[in-house]
Formats: structure tokens, sequence, C-alpha cells
């Protein structure tokens, strides 16, 4: 029996997905779950902030009308990143990322992560940019060991993203997936093998970030061009559902110039791609997919809900490296171990 949880903790929103075995029941003696405890079904989604209370306790996705809160901490290459300090510690962003880890597989799992802690039943992954170097993968595995989720696997968010293709549009023929994330923050364009005979770090040349895209950057197109008027610049006025829509699909042509660099340091075309999965909460509008499809001319698998595909994608691989480790007990390694080597991606 084997069971996944994956996490995606990004700069606006966390996400949180469970992967269970075919029989869909959840390991004995792991705990209540949520739905089990409240009669309902388990969160998946929240808001990446965090609030400390008098004691310590760490509350994720809550903003209060005062005190405190901590944002934009999630991304642990930013300058100048939040710190936080509670008691008589000193919390870095790193340490932030971990403590939401906790927070939210506490909640959805019924009971502290940290007693999972040898079980041979529950995997879990946690994801993070492709673009963090060794440094910041350390960082974030440091972190993560000193809250007690030493068990743990870090997993790349497009290796995270081709998981999830893989298990919904697999078997893949061996080639090229272009892996489009356009998130709350920024977009990220990666290139990854797929299929048979894919590397260990199947990631093909550098994946590419940028904050020009994304939600909140349409956000302030959509501002900018309700504040402007042919009668009066400065008088707000609203923006139609239909000028929504053309400066939307505007905003994703011009994302194609990251595409079209990322292409050029892998020294390969749009031919050599089979095919472009889409994923982000800010990718679920029609008019992304529509408009990548038209110009990059290749099929483009986008989920119902793209906001949750890394997160399900990392709860399948976590479930499927227990699997492995069952089929292979021979061999001992430890699931962390096994998702490093299969999924490592080489410092930029």
């Amino acid at each position: 029996m084997a069971f996944g949880v994956g996490l995606s903790i990004g700069t606006v929103n966390t996400v949180c997905a469970t992967a269970a075995d075919r029989s869909g029941k959840y390991p004995p003696g792991r705990g209540v779950p949520f739905a089990a405890r409240r009669g309902s079904s388990p969160p998946t989604t929240w808001r990446t902030t965090l609030t400390f209370d008098s004691s310590g306790t760490a509350r994720v996705g809550r903003i209060p009308r005062h005190g405190r809160v901590i944002t934009e901490f999630a991304d642990l290459t930013q300058r100048g990143a939040p710190v936080a300090r509670v008691g008589h510690r000193a919390l870095s962003a790193a340490d932030l990322v971990a403590t939401v880890a906790v927070s939210v597989l506490e909640e959805v799992l019924g009971k502290a992560p940290a007693g999972q802690q040898g079980r041979a039943d529950t995997g879990i992954a946690l994801t993070h940019p492709a673009g963090y170097s060794e440094r910041l993968v350390a960082d974030l595995r440091s972190a993560l060991d000193s809250s007690g989720l030493s068990q743990a696997a870090l997993l790349a968010e497009p290796i995270a993203a081709t998981t999830w293709l893989q298990a919904e549009r697999g078997p893949l023929t061996p080639g090229l997936a272009l892996v489009y994330d356009l998130g709350g923050s920024g977009l990220d364009v990666t290139l990854v093998r797929v299929g048979a005979g894919a590397p260990s770090n199947p990631i093909v040349g550098l994946p590419l970030h940028s904050a020009e895209y994304g939600g909140r950057a349409f956000g302030g197109l959509v501002a900018a061009r309700g504040r402007r008027s042919p009668s009066a610049p400065v008088v707000a006025r609203t923006v139609s559902d239909a000028d929504a829509s053309e400066l939307r699909a505007e905003h994703i042509g011009r994302s194609l110039a990251l595409v079209w660099k990322c292409l050029r340091i892998a020294d390969v075309t749009m031919a050599d791609v089979d095919r472009v999965l889409v994923v982000g909460g800010a990718a679920r509008p029609p008019e992304v997919a529509q408009v990548l499809a038209k110009q990059l001319a290749r099929p483009v698998v986008i989920a119902a809900d793209p906001e949750r595909t890394i997160a399900d994608g990392a709860a399948l691989a976590a479930r499927q490296a227990l699997l492995d480790q069952e089929s292979a007990s021979h061999r001992p390694h430890s699931l962390t171990g096994f998702l490093r080597r299969v999924t490592r991606v080489a410092a930029i």
C-alpha cells in the first residue's frame, strides 16, 4: 500500500495533492484524515501567507485584521527575502517555506507530518523551481530536515508536471515537452525529456523565468488599460470582457519571447518539441492555451485545473517511488534518495 502527498508552495498560492493506491484507502495508523474528521473534502489550496500566534504556532493562508502577516517569501532567489523572529528563533525564507509545508501537511493528514517519519507506506514530495541553484536546494533541504520533514523529497516543478503528464496521457513516446508554467508571480519555461529512456536529469538547456508575465503582470496591464480613455486619460473606466480577452492574448503572445530564448539555449526548434504542457493558476483562461496552440503549432495539454498539475505530479512521483521500493526491496535506499537521483537538476 502506497500513499503519496505532493506540495507546491508558490509565491501566491500553496497547493497540496494526494495520490492513494487503487483501493483509495488511507494507510492504517496514519491518523484520521481531514475528510473523516470534518465530514468534508480536504482543502487543496491556501494563500501562501504565514501568521504566528503568541505561542509561536503557525497559521497558513490567513490575513488577520491586526498583527503581522508574512508574505512574498516562497521565492528563495529574491534578495532581501522576508524573515521572521518567533520567540528566540530567527526564521529564514527557507524556514518559512518549511513551516508552510509542516502546517499544510498537518491539516491534510490529520496529524503532525513528523509522525510519518520512518513509515514505509507514505511518501511526501515538495516541489521547487527548476532554476534553483544547488545552494538554494540545500538550504531548503536543511530547513525541511530541521522541521521534522527529513523524509520529504525535493522535486523540480517541471519534472513534477511531466510526471502528471505521463500518468494522464502516457505512456509517452520519447521526446521533448515544453512546460509553460504561468503563475501568479511570473512565467517559467522549461524543456524536459519524457518517455522511455529519459535521462536522470531530464531538463534540456536552462529553465527560464520572467516576472514580466503572469497573473500580477496581467493585472497591472488591465489596471493601466482601465485608466486610459481618449477623452479623459486619468479617469478610470471599466475594461470589458472582450478588451480583457484581447489584452490577455497579446500578453501571452509577447511571452513567447521567453519560449524562443529557451529553445535557442537548448539548440532546438519547436519542430523538435512534441507537446506543450501548460500549468499554473494564471493559465486557466482559455486564451492562454489558444494562443500557444496557434503560435507554437504543437499539441497543447492542459489540465482542468492547471494550478494543481505540479502538486498532483509530485504526489504521483512520491507514490511511485514507494511502489518502486516495494518491487526492489532488496536495494536499500530511501524515498528522498530515490527522488534526488532521478530529479536532480544541474545548478544554473
